[in-house]
């Protein structure tokens, strides 16, 4: 059985197991031709052995030993900045989060603040009472630069009281009382949304016994307030939203 070319490779670098170099010695002993092949590989690599293994004894270039560790250092060096950079996109992006998350907390602590400075006023809970609700609206919504409507409460057994300009974080806020046949109050918090906050879904927090739940609404933040358990007011919440989202 004639060998392969695999086989021929493997006797010539003396890789072929006893038996089967032994069947190759056999083979190439009666065929001149293969022999002389397998001779002539055996020359070749008999003189790039001699050309090329005093190369290997030779000592390596100092410019070469200090290439390698450079190059390493370069490796090293653009991963540390790699993983640099990751870190600080993924604390911007935290940062970033973080920020806008103690802006809707500030909202709504404002906004608790002002339901809790103005709700107990018995003369003067608000600065343009509800006989004057056309000019009231005209000039919150002039000063916020936005379409301002109060919502219709009494539903809900709310009456508009009226309203007022309060200072806010970005600038001008409008706050809207009303009141039951109880005598509770609750009151709308309007201001500008922080930048790039478009989170619509309702948020509950309770400041120093205020309850208060708070959204953003296209390029306004909403905030209503009362001395109210949480349920009650959410029911007035969703009533309020779907009036300024008809």
């Amino acid at each position: 059985m004639r060998p392969t070319e695999d086989d021929l490779q493997a006797y010539v670098d003396d890789q072929l197991p006893p038996e089967r170099r032994q069947a190759v010695e056999a083979y190439l002993a009666q065929s001149p031709e293969d022999a002389a092949r397998v001779a002539a590989y055996r020359e070749q690599g008999a003189q790039l052995r001699s050309l090329f293994n005093p190369v290997l004894d030779e000592p390596i270039p100092q410019r070469l030993t200090l290439l390698a560790p450079r190059r390493r250092l370069v490796r090293v060096a653009a991963a540390v900045a790699w993983l640099a950079i990751g870190a600080v996109i993924g604390w911007g992006a935290g940062a970033f989060t973080g920020q806008q998350q103690a802006a809707s907390t500030n909202f709504a602590r404002r906004a608790a603040v002002a339901h809790a400075v103005y709700s107990p006023e018995v003369r003067h809970p608000v600065e343009v009472g509800v006989e004057q609700q056309e000019h009231l609206v005209r000039w919150l919504s002039k000063r916020l630069g936005a379409d301002l409507r109060p919502p219709v409460l009494t539903a809900n057994g709310f009456e508009l009281v009226g309203g007022r300009l309060l200072p806010g974080d970005r600038g001008p806020v409008a706050q809207f009382m009303y009141q039951d046949a109880r005598g509770r109050r609750l009151t709308l918090y309007v201001s500008r949304a922080p930048a790039g906050q478009h989170d619509t879904a309702f948020r509950y927090s309770r400041e120093d016994g205020v309850s208060v739940f708070y959204w953003v609404d296209a390029s306004l933040g909403y905030a209503l307030s009362a001395e109210l358990p949480k349920a009650a007011l959410l029911e007035v919440a969703n009533a309020v939203y779907k009036q300024l989202n008809p």
